[in-house]
């Protein structure tokens, strides 16, 4: 894991070194402090302001941190996560904002041996700004078929769980005729489903909101999702960017139009998503337990 914040630049190096004092001064009992998402791959944005539609659109990067500790519960550590957030900001709107997880090093080490999607990548491309040298973080091991069974059941029920929910949320505002507001939902609709077969084939994902990135992505498991998804025609095309696009400009662009049409010609299209994922997923977790 890297160990320099040299790429940043000094105003951020300050901001991280302040942060790190302000944890080990509430929680001695931090064991690493890691930097990982766009801070530590340098891939942030400063701040990106940008026209759409004739507005403005703005947007800043912000540092995710983990906090690994031993010997203090994790309740209790996030509530002094909190004092350090709160003492950090004296100008939330001029400041880089922060987002703080924590995790026991035990849980973490197992969740790392285990091949844990999110915490590999934060081992693969993070930044050690902390270490007291009394743990060392675990290697990701083979897993047994039982093992992968286990955590693609899991990531499933959690991701299909999710689109669900949003799909409840489209209903309920499609009811009241918050058009913009359920093109976003199904686009989180679309969005988790995706990403329940990404974890089940490969029990690895990444954050991506472009449902034409997603789509392809997902193709190689089975060229229905191109049926689901057709973009042969002008209205097909029209369609799907028009989902696409809702997940920032239903929120953030005034002029962003969705129909009370344009929904009902989507529905049946979700639907037909929600049958296919959930076949393919569950025929993929079955051959998990038979190799098993």
């Amino acid at each position: 894991m890297k160990q320099s914040i040299a790429h940043l630049p000094k105003r951020k190096q300050d901001d991280l070194l302040f942060l790190v004092k302000s944890v080990l001064e509430l929680i001695p009992e931090t064991q690493m402090i890691i930097l990982y998402g766009s801070y530590a791959t340098g891939k942030y944005v400063e701040r990106d302001e940008r026209i759409e539609s004739g507005r403005r659109i703005s947007y800043m990067s912000d540092y995710d941190i983990l906090i690994v500790t031993h010997g203090i519960k994790d309740k209790i550590a996030g509530q002094k996560l909190d004092v350090v957030e709160q003492n950090y900001y004296t100008d939330p709107d001029l400041q880089t904002p922060v987002q703080f997880i924590n995790d026991d090093i035990k849980k973490l080490n197992k969740d790392l041996s285990e091949g844990r999607y999110f915490y590999t990548q934060i081992k693969k491309e993070g930044i050690l700004l902390y270490n007291n040298g009394r743990f060392k973080l675990a290697r990701r091991r083979k897993l047994r078929y039982d093992e992968i069974k286990k955590q693609a059941e899991e990531y499933f029920v959690d991701k299909y769980r999710s689109a669900e929910e949003f799909l409840e949320i489209a209903d309920f505002t499609y009811s009241k005729g918050w058009y913009k507001k359920t093109a976003f939902n199904l686009h989180q609709t679309c969005e988790n489903l995706f990403y329940a077969v990404r974890l089940v084939f490969t029990l690895e994902n990444s954050k991506q909101h472009n449902l034409s990135k997603l789509l392809a992505s997902v193709k190689s498991y089975s060229n229905e999702f191109v049926q689901v998804f057709p973009r042969q025609t002008a209205e097909e095309k029209r369609l799907f960017d028009l989902i696409k696009s809702a997940y920032v400009e239903a929120r953030y662009i005034p002029e962003f139009q969705a129909t009370k049409k344009d929904i009902e010609a989507l529905i049946p299209t979700i639907d037909r998503f929600f049958e296919l994922v959930k076949r393919l997923c569950e025929e993929r977790i079955r051959e998990y337990a038979e190799k098993a």
